[in-house]
């Protein structure tokens, strides 16, 4: 048996976003590029490793002047940015996006490794920097889990029909994975729990992988994996966010997979809010 896992962590942009979401240039934009390969791949930070994470979505509402207001949540407002949390870095001393880069590794990796955000803004000013990162509401409205997971099914199908690269790995074309009761019940607890506990990883609270779960459960495989994402609200921008992480995204086109179990939940005293777990199957 093999265990193929994938995490991402995103949130929902609500209504109105878009206007603000629009690529940065130059080294303010080099340093973005920067961060989203940082977060790509497992950091080291402190005493704590961080899982690969999704590319943050720049958004120029959160390029904050070095010397604009030290009151984040007014200028969120002023911004017309409907945030849920916010955190700023300045810098001070970096000739470009390369040093301030190194020096946001050496000091602020906690902050840019927090998979609870998912965007982005930077400002320079000679040599002052204000790199804002933010996590905004969420704003959709779902039907019951197994309904939403009809539909993240749905979704993945619809990508597997289109060959993509995934990161540098060419994937052809997949056929259609069907949908199986057990793998979405084993998906459904692990999403519930997360939510409700305020966690975010393939591992369980009992120290149980996704192919425990799975096992446990009655499913017999010859490959399990596991996508897991939090904080967007509708399936299709779930989909849209694995697509985008080379990680998720080869475990959404893998061929060997002919069967899924998705669920979402909601706790609204949790970090992200919304959770989602896609179970892929391949059985014995």
């Amino acid at each position: 048996m093999r265990v193929l896992s994938s995490v991402a962590c995103f949130a929902l942009l609500s209504l109105g976003v878009c206007a603000g979401a629009q690529a940065f240039t130059g080294e303010e934009g080099q340093l973005i590029e920067s961060i989203n390969a940082y977060r790509s791949q497992a950091q080291r930070c402190g005493d704590q490793g961080s899982l690969e994470l999704p590319p943050l979505s720049s958004d120029t509402r959160l390029a904050l002047s070095p010397e604009g207001t030290r009151d984040l949540q007014q200028a969120m407002t002023r911004a017309a940015y409907p945030m849920v949390n916010v955190q700023a870095i300045s810098l001070s001393g970096p000739r470009d996006a390369k040093s301030a880069m190194n020096a946001i590794a050496e000091s602020f990796c906690q902050v840019v490794l927090d998979p609870q955000f998912v965007d982005i803004g930077v400002s320079q000013e000679g040599r002052d920097w204000r790199i804002v990162l933010a996590r905004p509401l969420l704003s959709g409205r779902l039907g019951d889990w197994q309904a939403e997971g009809q539909k993240l099914l749905q979704e993945i199908n619809a990508a597997r029909k289109v060959a993509r690269q995934c990161g540098g790995q060419p994937f052809a074309a997949a056929s259609a994975l069907g949908w199986n009761t057990t793998l979405a019940g084993v998906a459904a607890n692990h999403t519930r729990a997360m939510a409700n506990h305020n966690y975010f990883d393939h591992i369980d609270r009992d120290g149980r992988t996704p192919g425990d779960r799975a096992e446990l459960a009655g499913y017999q495989y010859r490959l399990i994996g596991e996508n897991i994402a939090a904080g967007r609200d509708t399936p299709r921008k779930v989909v849209d966010g694995w697509l985008a992480s080379p990680g998720h995204c080869a475990t959404l086109m893998n061929p060997d997979f002919s069967e899924l179990g998705a669920a979402y939940a909601v706790d609204p005293k949790s970090d992200a809010g919304i959770y989602w777990t896609g179970l892929f199957g391949a059985p014995q």
